[in-house]
């Protein structure tokens, strides 16, 4: 699978975890010179807190296109460790 966005592959990775129709990718697999900061936090009912990546693509910022769990609910624990994406992020094989 491939996670790309203003087109460039931010991330891709045959071992992808698919939880609610979206693909976590592994931490591994991020290009990291696309990726920057965000303070963005929401909460999952489920999976706990999870925090945000904004990417950076040619000068063009997408705020918190990218979202993981730092320290999952156990009965989340297949997506500690892994990122998926939202916002205009194409995610497909």
């Amino acid at each position: 699978m491939k996670a790309s966005w203003n087109g460039v592959v931010i991330a891709q990775s045959d071992d992808t975890v698919v939880v609610e129709g979206n693909h976590y990718f592994p931490e591994s697999a991020l290009r990291r010179e696309y990726v920057t900061f965000s303070n963005h936090r929401t909460t999952c009912p489920w999976k706990g807190q999870a925090s945000y990546y904004s990417l950076l693509v040619d000068g063009e910022l997408n705020p918190d296109a990218a979202w993981y769990y730092a320290d999952p609910k156990p009965e989340a624990e297949m997506v500690r460790g892994r990122v998926a994406f939202w916002k205009g992020v194409k995610v497909e094989p």
